[in-house]
């Protein structure tokens, strides 16, 4: 059998003839190198400089492929990222809830103080230069929670909220994910539903009622979003006059929505009733919503509402007239109190 050969270097390969792809950072002795030499290439052949070109390569890609998992990362909102608080514009968008729990945002304080924030917010990115650069799309409470606990400890740590990008095509996608959001977290009642469509179409974002329904609560059913477009009958009639509109129940939010459709006038009989009733709770404005729903006994003619005349007619202490364009009223009864009646009617009317 043939003998195997063994394979030698050159005698005038040896270390110092090496190519060195990094430069020594300090300036060793001759034994200190060959130790070194020894301890790492066990053979006491450096690798070829092909193959430390190839790792350095291969490396270089592999923070490219990393720098790019990161930036679609933060794209796609898969992202965490901790932003200044006076950088996020709660504003950006009109609010769907009309009023805030007081309790419910006490708990939710507390435990971001005993355990810190747990759930991103979600925020759109509207470019370097932009002050605020970001614009809340939800997680309003979490916000507010988190600039009072920072106002009254000062700390660090309640400086900054965890938000995660966003990338809405339009205007209408920002809304649906703020009202998806809190329809997933917490719910909104049948009136702040019916409120934010309508807030939407007034600010263009949707060119109809009907169009914000479809959009803003596409993932309800059909009866729901009925129910949804009743109320909005009752936001238009009755606008900022309700003092707690939230608190409405459904039903009673239903009959009221048919009366003002079946009466023209109900409307301003509604409005009167509550400006009457000068409701300081919930309770009382629910009674004063029922009170006005009650039918009128027959034989029983109903309070007017506030009617216009063609004619010139006299009052106790309010005489008015009108002509094309133009309605002037006089007298002693003219003063703030009626400003305001006259007011909150001309909006349950359209205008």
């Amino acid at each position: 059998m043939a003998k195997r050969k063994r394979l030698s270097l050159p005698g005038d390969l040896d270390e110092g003839t090496l190519p060195a792809l990094h430069a020594e950072p300090y300036a060793a002795g001759p034994l200190t190198r060959a130790l070194e030499t020894k301890a790492m290439h066990p053979f006491g052949v450096a690798p070829a400089p092909i193959s430390r070109e190839a790792a350095d390569a291969a490396a270089m890609a592999a923070l490219r492929e990393l720098a790019e998992e990161v930036s679609n990362a933060r794209a796609e909102g898969r992202f965490v990222q901790a932003l200044p608080l006076d950088q996020v514009d709660e504003g950006w968008l009109v609010r769907d809830r009309v009023t805030v729990d007081a309790e419910a945002l006490s708990s939710l304080t507390e435990s971001l103080r005993a355990h810190g924030q747990r759930m991103a917010i979600e925020v759109v990115d509207h470019g370097a230069g932009t002050a605020p650069r970001y614009g809340l799309i939800s997680g309003w409470r979490r916000l507010s929670a988190l600039r009072a606990l920072h106002t009254e400890t000062g700390e660090a740590r309640f400086a900054t909220v965890l938000a995660v990008l966003r990338r809405p095509e339009t205007a209408g996608d920002a809304y649906v994910a703020m009202v998806e959001e809190n329809e997933i977290r917490t719910g909104l009642s049948y009136y702040e539903r019916a409120r934010i469509a309508a807030k939407a179409v007034e600010a263009g974002v949707f060119a109809s009622s009907k169009l914000a329904l479809q959009r803003l609560y596409a993932n309800a059913s059909r009866a729901r979003r009925s129910k949804i477009g009743s109320f909005l009958s009752l936001y238009s009639a009755l606008g900022d006059t309700l003092r707690f509109p939230e608190a409405i129940p459904e039903r009673l939010g239903l009959a009221l929505a048919m009366r003002l459709e079946a009466e023209p006038d109900f409307a301003a009989n509604l409005a009167q009733g509550l400006v009457k009733a000068d409701p300081a709770d919930a309770a009382a404005e629910m009674m004063a919503l029922n009170q006005v729903l009650k039918p009128v006994p027959k034989g029983q003619v109903a309070s007017p509402a506030i009617t216009q005349e063609n004619s010139h007619k006299p009052g106790d202490s309010v005489t008015f007239s009108f002509r094309k364009g133009e309605i002037r009223l006089t007298g002693p009864g003219v003063d703030a109190g009626l400003r305001d009646r006259l007011e909150i009617w001309l909006k349950g009317q359209g205008f």
